[in-house]
């Protein structure tokens, strides 16, 4: 029976809105990426069978399909098809998904799966320009009648589970304390796939001298009584990342060695007006299809959107804390939004290869009341 395994997971250090990527197109971002990706896992592209490519902002800089403009802005051989997938933030763990499906099923041996944002060059909102007409429409208006928006549905999870600001506030000084202690360990080293010309050497929105003074400081964002701000929430973000998918025996052939096998796969709806909460299902259902309890799970990476969700996500898993985003998340790293999937991912491969861990766990909060959930295990 065909498995789907990774065998290479690269990601660029994260950069902030209008900082080290602020000029550089986001095809190119992409194909630094997709060449790191081969020269780290020594593979000829020309192998590669198809990839799959997740972003949210289809528009501008990020139109016409990156996935495909970026193996062409790659150099790699014009026989190597691509595509782009939009599942909001989940985009790239999307891609992932699909891969993972392709060589399972026998319709693919090797397929790149990945993402990209350029969320300085095609701002947040650009995909709701009013000149082309309004999101949602009149017959989903008439079904949800408040308009869906992260921030108020981050305030709504806030005080669905009774998390107050200093519990918030809390968290998000710990993603910070968690991201410096990785950095200056190494952790990410060999993960990076640097970007020539900018001079990037790590994630640039991690904040080594913030604290609860500065982050209590900050006005609510949402609502003026609110307890979600710019300090808990994730940060704007230029980024993208990229890995290898192909089955154990393909492996072998190639002369490469599995890092991980993707050992479950699972995709949520939830409510779209609160729009946040879907992590917790797709996690329930991830954790039944991979016959595992939560206490099996050596690791999670819970997308970081806003510091609400973690923590809703903790109250509702009884998952360990010790355990939750270990190097850090989104609130200190940032999150460009479609290469968010595949920045977590190989942070969490990584991660279970360093310290061992037999299982992992991921799942991200997505537009429209959804997430994607993953189980890896070490191999």
């Amino acid at each position: 029976m065909r498995d789907a395994v990774i065998v290479g997971a690269v990601r660029t250090p994260i950069g902030k809105r209008n900082g080290a990527y602020a000029d550089v197109h986001p095809v190119d971002l992409s194909a630094h990426t997709l060449r790191a990706l081969v020269d780290r896992v020594g593979l000829d592209p020309a192998a590669v069978d198809d990839v799959v490519w997740g972003c949210v902002q289809q528009v501008g800089a990020q139109a016409l399909n990156v996935g495909r403009l970026a193996v062409l802005a790659a150099g790699w051989p014009e026989t190597v098809p691509g595509t782009t997938v939009d599942r909001q933030c989940g985009s790239s763990q999307q891609a992932v998904h699909f891969a993972a499906a392709a060589v399972v099923s026998g319709q693919a041996d090797v397929v790149v799966a990945g993402g990209v944002e350029s969320m300085s060059i095609v701002p947040l909102g650009a995909t709701s320009v009013e000149e082309y007409g309004r999101p949602y429409g009149p017959m989903f208006a008439a079904r949800y009648p408040q308009t869906p928006d992260q921030g108020i549905g981050a305030e709504m999870v806030a005080e669905k589970w009774g998390l107050s600001r200093a519990q918030l506030d809390e968290y998000a000084l710990r993603s910070h304390e968690r991201s410096v202690a990785a950095i200056q360990s190494g952790a990410f080293d060999s993960q990076y796939a640097l970007v020539p010309g900018t001079g990037l050497t790590t994630d640039q929105g991690v904040r080594p001298d913030t604290s609860l003074e500065v982050l209590s400081s900050l006005r609510p964002a949402f609502k003026e009584d609110g307890v979600i701000h710019a300090g808990n929430s994730s940060q704007i973000s230029d980024g993208a990342g990229a890995l290898l998918i192909t089955t154990s025996e393909k492996a072998k052939e190639l002369g490469l060695r599995p890092l991980v096998r993707l050992r479950s796969l699972a995709v949520a709806g939830d409510d779209p007006t609160i729009m946040l909460t879907a992590p917790i299902p797709a996690t329930a259902k991830a954790l039944a299809r991979a016959g595992l309890s939560i206490g099996d799970i050596g690791a999670y990476e819970i997308n970081e959107a806003f510091a609400s969700v973690p923590l809703a996500w903790l109250a509702e898993t009884q998952a360990d804390p010790e355990r939750l985003n270990p190097l850090g998340g989104a609130i200190s790293v940032g999150h460009p939004l479609g290469g968010s999937g595949a920045a977590l991912m190989t942070r969490l491969v990584h991660s279970m290869v360093d310290n061992d861990i037999q299982y992992g766990l991921q799942s991200m909060c997505e537009g429209g009341g959804m997430a994607n959930a993953t189980v890896l295990e070490r191999v």
